[in-house]
């Protein structure tokens, strides 16, 4: 059947099917004979990786707010936030990274807020057990962290772009929580669990037994849209409104 379509075919490329892969790879040969050879002494020696490899996730501890987006955001559920002591002995939430499951796509570093999360250069993770792929906050850090190992997520509305806007904006910066307020019940959930103290609880007015109606207030220039009030509002009278 082959033969059938042998004329298609210049005369030159006939017959070399097996000589040509020969001679490239005596080129070869020759090449790594004389030059440097191509391999290293791993793992004495190692390849340059530049800051921004995408290797397993790094953390910085004091820099980070405890707001879960990146738990929100890992694509593999490999992010948990689990409560920590810091410096001062006080306990805070920290995300801990299960490195076995982890696929290096970097989203938490890209909806960090704070760009407390990080990528590193560290692919170097075999380890004896899996237990020891669980790397908890503390271990989580990087020493030598730089601005490449930050991963920036910018976006542009099309509201800025008729206004002549051209500078893109940060996605924590466009939506926002808004509050049905038949349905809050003053509770104040949503302002103890912000995590960077933008909500804040105000006196609206007073119910038929006298007491205050708070209901809370939003300070836009604090919030990262970490939606952690909607999720523990308990009558779900917060939402997210979307700008895109």
């Amino acid at each position: 059947m082959a033969m059938k379509y042998l004329h298609k075919y210049p005369k030159k490329f006939r017959g070399t099917g097996g000589i040509r892969p020969m001679l490239q790879a005596l080129k070869t040969m020759v090449k790594t004979t004389v030059h440097r050879p191509v391999t290293i002494m791993y793992p004495y020696e190692k390849e340059w990786i530049p800051d921004n490899y995408r290797g397993r996730p790094g953390l910085r501890f004091d820099r980070c707010i405890g707001c879960g987006i990146c738990e929100r955001a890992c694509p593999t559920k490999c992010i948990t936030i689990v409560e920590v002591e810091d410096d001062d002995g006080k306990i805070v939430r920290r995300p801990q990274v299960y490195v076995g499951r982890c696929m290096m796509c970097g989203y938490c570093a890209e909806y960090c807020p704070v760009d407390a999360m990080t990528t590193t250069p560290d692919y170097e993770l075999a380890e004896f057990t899996r237990k020891d792929l669980i790397y908890d906050p503390r271990r989580l850090a990087f020493e030598g962290t730089t601005e490449m190992m930050e991963v920036h997520l910018e976006e542009h509305l099309q509201s800025n772009l008729d206004k002549g806007i051209e500078k893109p904006t940060a996605f924590f910066d466009t939506d926002r929580p808004v509050l049905d307020d038949n349905l809050c019940i003053g509770c104040s959930r949503c302002a103890k669990v912000c995590p960077t103290s933008a909500i804040e609880m105000v006196v609206v007015g007073q119910n038929a037994k006298g007491r205050d109606i708070k209901r809370p207030k939003l300070d836009s220039t604090k919030c990262v849209c970490c939606e952690r009030c909607v999720i523990e509002c308990p009558k779900d009278a917060l939402e997210i409104e979307e700008v895109l």
